[in-house]
């Protein structure tokens, strides 16, 4: 049996701006090894960014998946897929299914998601702004708010690719192979989230045989954005936790 004692790298998938994880959000993690990266534009299906992450981190033997919402859904689909190398993986904020449970707002955001130029950036986003809103985020080591959810946006993601992400989000289902995810598994909730509703980490802590579920008071969806330090605290206290050594490769 092949085995690793070393600290695993700590691999940071991007939320649906798209953005990489940005040095105030990595910083608490000190001198742990990590690797972000920007997800693909114009990318409609969630198995193709898995692939993207997948040759993007080709060259590690150990490491852990750290997913924020869209990208939770991404770290899901390519830790189904049993690599080598994945020590654990953190799923904070995210889903094994479409998470818009509501068939209006699932209609309203299928075609706000098709908005080009002014709508877009008038009406998508400023909609999808106000669902990523709690009334924690002021309350953070880095206070947040609905307008510079919408900044992150704007400065981050094309229509194009915002509509993409959305059919890509809408239209994944992992819910089948949860028991795929032979790794432990951090479930990382916030306790106020419009957009992802309770019945998401209730799947996933079902589905995944080796899962464990944390809820931080007081925070909402971006506590990422928010929160970073109690954020990356519970990711630490999780890791802390892990065994030393791992078995090299997966059945």
């Amino acid at each position: 049996m092949n085995t690793s004692e070393k600290n695993p790298t700590l691999v940071f998938i991007p939320c649906f701006s798209g953005a990489p994880w940005s040095a105030e959000q990595l910083a608490p993690y000190g001198d742990a090894p990590k690797r972000t990266l920007r997800l693909p534009e114009g990318v409609d299906d969630i198995e193709r960014y898995a692939d993207h992450v997948e040759s993007a981190i080709a060259d590690l033997d150990d490491y852990v998946l750290v997913g924020d919402s869209f990208g939770a859904n991404i770290a899901l689909a390519l830790a189904t897929r049993r690599p080598p190398g994945l020590r654990a993986l953190v799923l904070s904020g995210g889903f094994a299914a479409n998470p818009v449970d509501s068939k209006p707002w699932k209609a309203l955001m299928q075609a706000i998601g098709k908005a080009r130029g002014p709508l877009y950036r008038q009406l998508t986003l400023r909609a999808h702004a106000h669902r990523l809103t709690s009334p924690f985020d002021g309350e953070g080591q880095v206070p947040w708010s609905e307008a510079r959810s919408r900044e992150l946006f704007l400065v981050n993601t094309p229509a194009a690719s915002f509509g993409a992400r959305l059919r890509a989000a809408l239209t994944a289902d992992y819910v089948d192979v949860l028991g795929r995810v032979q790794v432990p598994t951090l479930i990382l909730t916030p306790s106020h989230d419009v957009l992802i509703g309770e019945g998401a980490s209730t799947t996933m802590l079902a589905g995944i045989p080796d899962a464990r579920e944390v809820t931080l008071p007081r925070t909402g969806h971006m506590f990422r954005f928010s929160h970073p330090v109690t954020y990356a605290a519970a990711v630490k206290d999780f890791l802390a936790a892990l065994p030393t050594t791992r078995q090299g490769t997966h059945a």
